[in-house]
């Protein structure tokens, strides 16, 4: 197999096109990866009860920790190499068995530990079931790799969207049979599953592992800088549920997670597949400094114009969203959602400097911004957590835009990006955003008692697309233009 950069060729795709067709792939089978799961996501939220989720959170702590170091690092040092040999597959396939299969016995044995720190003994038998997980990930990075160095994510976006559909039908099947938190458990595990089987096959890596690991060691140096890095994001997006966990009964901490869950749907589950095309594309072209500045901007431009709507219009309405979605039960989130809307923006563009500067060659950028929330947000949330949930959101808003704005100043430089291109960039989708959300609330105080639940939410999404819309085609008309061309040649 050999998977190095293909040589010159005038009849193959330009990297440009490569990029269109992979957004569109990535992104598109996302989407309806995403309106699948979230149906039967929010058919389980309604059956499953707070304290379920909350049980959920504590173990995820610790399957999140773990996964730091699966081994999508060592993935990325390949995907970053410009060549690869047939042996260094094979020694990348031996490190990730042995990092995962470390991680499953870890996971096994400290599980009573983590039991007892929260007082939930079901913890235990939750995280040794879940250790299996990692049984899935070297072929599932193994493929990703492959896959991503050749920027085939047509086959990649097939594959998500099986497993998808997959863990959406197990989570339907364990809620409507009453399995509680164990639903919570096992449809991931099926979703996991389904796609390393899918990716190995369609990456065709059908190789032996090498655990000769001579000559393989820049993969884990690269791989542990990312590692490193991915730490400390961990201790900033999960400082929260650590301290939380033992301030709240389940069902308080179910309130939390869940309104985190519907507030970061978009920078959680839209925008890391974005990234990895993106990560991909910069990889192609790091030596090329114009051309990686002009890559990151426009996919600021994009990704903000659709993120903007999707944070403050969620914040505007969290209450008719939550009536209609989730059911009476989980009302108390509309306040917590209203909040975190406002902090979504700043961490959506925390999360696209990773990417480029870890394919620019400096992976240690992107440790020292983790490095910096992971001091920033865990002391605000000892702060926050005397102040219940809402003390927690408030966290989120005053975290996030100052850690975005200090991580800045170390990411733009090695773009070569100006600090103005970059405000230029996000302005226009902020300000439209804001009008949109001062326009929905009117109208919900307006509309608060007249209207059925469904007609109430139709009516404020109606009037907060025409806002937004209204706004660009006033003020910023080139954005959308921009957009639409960029869907017109990913299609043709």
């Amino acid at each position: 197999m050999n998977t190095s950069a293909p040589a010159s060729n005038p009849s193959a795709p330009s990297l440009r096109d490569q990029v269109r067709s992979a957004v569109i792939w990535r992104s598109g089978t996302q989407i309806v990866g995403q309106l699948i799961t979230w149906a039967s996501t929010f058919l389980v939220i309604r059956i499953l009860a707070p304290s379920d989720y909350g049980l959920y959170a504590m173990t995820s702590v610790v399957v999140v920790l773990l996964s730091l170091v699966n081994g999508y690092g060592l993935a990325n040092a390949l995907i970053q190499k410009r060549d690869v040999s047939p042996l260094l597959l094979r020694q990348l396939f031996g490190m990730l068995i042995v990092l995962n299969g470390t991680l499953a016995t870890i996971q096994f044995f400290v599980a009573p530990l983590v039991a007892a720190y929260y007082g939930q003994p079901l913890v235990t038998d939750i995280l040794r079931a879940q250790a299996l997980i990692y049984l899935t990930n070297p072929f599932l990075a193994l493929g990703y790799a492959v896959l991503s160095r050749k920027m085939d994510f047509r086959k990649q976006a097939q594959v998500n969207l099986g497993s998808a559909l997959m863990a959406a039908a197990a989570a339907l099947t364990g809620a409507f049979l009453g399995l509680g938190v164990w639903t919570l458990v096992f449809a991931p595990m099926v979703g996991f599953a389904a796609r390393a089987f899918g990716t190995a096959y369609a990456a065709r890596i059908f190789i032996r592992p090498s655990f000769n690991f001579s000559g393989a060691w820049s993969l884990a140096r690269y791989g542990s800088i990312v590692a490193l890095g991915e730490f400390f994001w961990f201790l900033q997006t999960q400082a929260d549920i650590v301290i939380a966990g033992r301030s709240f009964e389940p069902h308080l901490l179910g309130i939390y997670t869940t309104s985190l869950f519907l507030t970061q749907m978009f920078v959680s589950k839209f925008v890391p597949p974005i990234n990895e095309v993106a990560f991909s594309a910069y990889s192609r072209v790091q030596s090329d400094k114009e051309a990686m500045s002009n890559g990151f901007l426009k996919s600021i431009r994009i990704i903000m114009l659709a993120g903007l709507p999707f944070c403050l219009g969620l914040a505007a309405s969290a209450e008719a969203v939550v009536q209609v979605v989730l059911g009476e039960k989980w009302l108390a989130t509309a306040p917590v959602i209203t909040i975190l809307g406002f902090a979504m923006p700043f961490m959506t563009l925390h999360v696209l400097f990773g990417p480029a500067v870890n394919a620019a060659g400096r992976p240690g950028i992107d440790t020292r911004n983790s490095m910096l929330g992971a001091i920033i947000l865990p002391l605000g949330f000892l702060a926050g957590v005397q102040w219940g949930v809402t003390g927690l959101a408030a966290t989120w808003v005053i975290g996030y835009p100052l850690l975005a704005g200090l991580s800045a100043i170390w990411v733009l430089p090695i773009l070569g990006v100006r600090a103005r291109e970059l405000l230029a960039a996000i302005a226009p989708p902020m300000l439209a955003g804001l009008f949109m959300f001062a326009v929905v609330k009117t109208l919900d105080a307006y509309l608060s008692a007249t209207l059925p639940p469904v007609t109430h939410l139709a009516a404020l999404v109606s009037a907060g697309a025409f806002a937004y819309g209204a706004f660009f085609l006033l003020f910023a008309r080139e954005r959308i233009f921009e957009l639409l061309d960029l869907v017109r040649r990913s299609g043709s």
